[in-house]
């Protein structure tokens, strides 16, 4: 019943949606609604009264619940405030594992601390059984130098030469700063975070379901590393941007047979249970203290998949075909690209 429902973006609320998918039959599923701040989506209000908003996300978090398999993750991105909420809900039915921390300064509110973190919770389905990978990520160097920002004394020989496990702060993850590298969404999350939540809860064709699936970056983030995904949408602009841009992603994140994320032409999240086999493609420094100024580097560039320029394809083609834009709500696409 659920494959007609698998790589697909479906346009509508996301409570109806959830009842079209059976109990215990996703794999992860994650959710970055909106945050009840008034933010400027063209098919949502995003202002609702305070319990209402909370009544509201009770149900689409159940849905989340009732369709993850046994062995599956639940996670969800907001603000601090409203993960207090959650958590309280989620207590009752699944399993905590980790408060994910992401380092992203934020607007200063007044006389109160300065928020500097967006908040995921990660959740399992079941206490047990569940699948959870550990991660790597590189070195944080200095920036001008290339040193390591961290002193490691005399243990620089005992360093692993891809970088250190990841922990539930994440620092090397940013927001997307510039308009040219955001699509016509308010908030956008960065596609090497979902890249992070795959793979350290998925395996190649598991499947994602993303209830608020904006402009697909969950969706692309699947496709790419080989997953299957399921997204809901209320916003039809947002569906067809999805739809155009996932026509153009390929399963494609890979070195040899393991899958990695890449970012700016840069490996930046593998799993270390796969460094054994990535290892060989990669020169690295020797002795390995000399790793304090000489990165681990890929050995051949051309590993790398080339990003394809979606934008330029999107925005080229809606300037010839009026009919098509006139069709999204009426409303004029701009330029799209990836995060």
């Amino acid at each position: 019943m659920i494959e007609k429902y698998i790589n697909k973006i479906h346009q509508g609320d996301c409570i109806e949606l959830f009842k079209r998918i059976p109990d215990n039959s996703v794999d992860v599923t994650f959710a970055d609604p909106p945050f009840n701040l008034r933010k400027n989506y063209t098919s949502y209000g995003d202002s609702l009264e305070f319990q209402e908003y909370l009544d509201w996300c009770e149900k689409w978090i159940s849905e989340m619940v009732r369709v993850t398999k046994p062995t599956g993750s639940i996670f969800l991105h907001n603000i601090p405030k409203w993960l207090t909420y959650y958590a309280t809900y989620l207590n009752k039915f699944a399993n905590f594992k980790h408060w994910i921390s992401w380092d992203v300064p934020t607007t200063p509110m007044g006389k109160s601390l300065q928020p500097a973190h967006y908040g995921i919770l990660f959740y399992t389905k079941e206490a047990k059984g569940s699948k959870l990978f550990e991660l790597r990520h590189p070195h944080k160097r200095d920036r001008k130098q290339g040193y390591l920002w961290k002193d490691y004394g005399g243990k620089k020989d005992q360093l692993h030469p891809f970088g250190p496990l990841i922990s539930d702060v994440w620092t090397d993850i940013h927001r997307i700063k510039h308009n040219t590298k955001r699509d016509t969404h308010p908030c956008q999350l960065p596609i090497h975070l979902m890249d992070r939540l795959i793979l350290m809860t998925t395996n190649e064709n598991d499947i994602i379901l993303d209830p608020f699936s904006g402009t697909g970056t969950t969706a692309i983030s699947a496709k790419r590393l080989g997953r299957k995904y399921i997204g809901f949408e209320l916003d039809e602009m947002y569906v067809e941007i999805s739809q155009q841009k996932l026509e153009q992603t390929e399963p494609n994140y890979k070195i040899g047979e393991n899958w990695v994320s890449f970012y700016l032409n840069n490996i930046v999240t593998i799993r270390d249970n796969d460094w054994n086999h990535l290892a060989k493609y990669f020169s690295i420094p020797n002795p390995l203290r000399n790793i304090d100024f000489d990165r681990t580097k890929l050995i051949d560039k051309k590993l790398i998949p080339k990003e394809i320029d979606i934008a330029k394809d999107i925005f080229e083609n809606e300037k010839k075909t009026t009919k098509k834009t006139s069709r999204i709500n009426g409303k004029k696409m701009i330029k799209i690209e990836y995060p």
